[in-house]
């Protein structure tokens, strides 16, 4: 990526080189790949979004979704076991899966809204925190720490973000950062 006239490129992606803090690392590169996901599908048409690509298997829009579902499945049912729905019915296809019927603007305030509560959750405690029991996990034994949690989840879109560049790739040539 070619830089502006007199700006030095940036020397890493996610938070400040002066950033040391665990908690403000986990959270900053997990903005950063929240942030990274929005600029893979920057430019692409409503069609292109919605059709999964070949060989992949699965839709820019799709994994979006699927993404949406495990800030879920971590945070509301997880660490804060909120008695909510953690699976669609249907499993793999509908969480991957576009119905044609459901407007992408839809999607994209469903994630959002999974963001948004994730950020709620995450204000109110500390790295050290146990997830409650009662939701995704029944014994004290079995509940991680809301940092082991936030580690997952950074791991998660990492990996996905990475699968939407070669998507993207395949789409249109674009390639990332």
């Amino acid at each position: 990526m070619q830089q502006p006239s007199g700006q030095v490129p940036a020397l890493l992606d996610g938070p400040g080189v002066d950033v040391s803090d665990t908690r403000e690392l986990l959270l900053g590169y997990l903005e950063w790949y929240r942030e990274a996901l929005m600029r893979k599908i920057s430019g692409l048409s409503d069609g292109r979004l919605r059709t999964p690509v070949e060989p992949l298997g699965w839709s820019p829009l799709g994994l979006i979704q699927h993404l949406g579902w495990v800030e879920r499945r971590w945070m509301r049912w997880g660490f804060a076991a909120e008695d909510v729905l953690a699976h669609p019915p249907g499993g793999d296809e509908a969480e991957w899966g576009i119905p044609a019927d459901r407007p992408t603007a839809e999607v994209m305030a469903a994630y959002q809204d999974e963001v948004t509560a994730t950020t709620s959750l995450v204000a109110a405690a500390g790295l050290a925190d146990k997830a409650r029991l009662g939701g995704r996990f029944r014994t004290h034994d079995q509940a991680p720490s809301l940092g082991r949690i936030l580690f997952h989840l950074l791991q998660e879109y990492a990996r996905h973000v990475g699968h939407l560049d070669v998507a993207r790739e395949l789409i249109d040539g674009k390639t990332g950062e």
